[in-house]
Formats: C-alpha cells, structure tokens, sequence
C-alpha cells in the first residue's frame, strides 16, 4: 500500500462547455480516476457546522463546490493541508487513507461528491488516533 500523503492531493479542473444561456460543466470519461458508483451532495448547512470528519481505507472521491464555497482541511500523519473550492469547474480529488473535514460553509453552498463505492460503513475511520495508527 502507497503511504498516503496530504501532498498528492489535486484539484482538477472540470470541462466547462460556454454557452449564452448558461454554462455546462461534464464529469464523464477520465476526469475522475475511478469508476463512479455513489453521488451524493450537502446542503442547507448551517452556520458554523462541519461535515466529514473522517478517513477512508479504499474509497476515492471527487469534491466539488457546486455553489458558494466551503473549506477542504486534509491530513495525513504529517502534515495538514487546506483547499477552499469555490467553483463548480474545480473538483478536489481525496484518496484513500487521507483524513478529511468540511468547514467554513458560505450560506448557500452546495457541496457535490463523486465517490468511487457505495457507502461501506467498514471503511471508515471516524477517530483520529485510530486514523493515525491506521497509517503507521
């Protein structure tokens, strides 16, 4: 197993088709490195809530910022890094074995997530030391 590390992290740029009418962004063939099996999105988020707060052991996911914005906090055993998304053409795409928290909501804001299974709750690691230990 690759040791996973907040410095693999990337935002890719989603194709957007511009149009006079409105725009049209497409997420199809190699934009996500992984067979797409569950989409699901936040919304209505209140003021000062966080989501996530979690790893995963297999699963992949593409997230994207539909509307307003929201932060992405990622770590590993190491290091911490932030990514604001703030744009429906952006999508950050979060391996496995990376701890993940959502935070700082704009109102309003729409957060899409692309993931690579259905929901597992065996593959989630909802505590930090156990995270930590997990990647030793």
């Amino acid at each position: 197993m690759t040791k996973a590390c907040v410095d693999n992290i990337k935002v890719l740029i989603i194709p957007k088709i511009k149009d006079p009418r409105g725009n049209l962004a497409v997420i199809e063939k190699d934009i996500v490195p992984f067979k797409i099996k569950r989409v699901y999105y936040l919304f209505d988020i209140p003021s000062g809530s966080y989501r996530g707060g979690h790893a995963h052991k297999e699963l992949s996911q593409f997230v994207i910022a539909l509307s307003g914005s929201f932060e992405v906090v990622l770590k590993d055993r190491e290091k911490t890094k932030r990514v604001i998304l703030n744009s429906p053409t952006k999508g950050l795409l979060i391996t496995p074995g990376i701890w993940r928290e959502l935070e700082n909501f704009s109102s309003g804001a729409v957060c899409l997530v692309v993931a690579s299974d259905i929901y597992k709750e065996e593959d989630y690691i909802r505590d930090f030391k156990e995270f930590v230990d997990y990647n030793k």
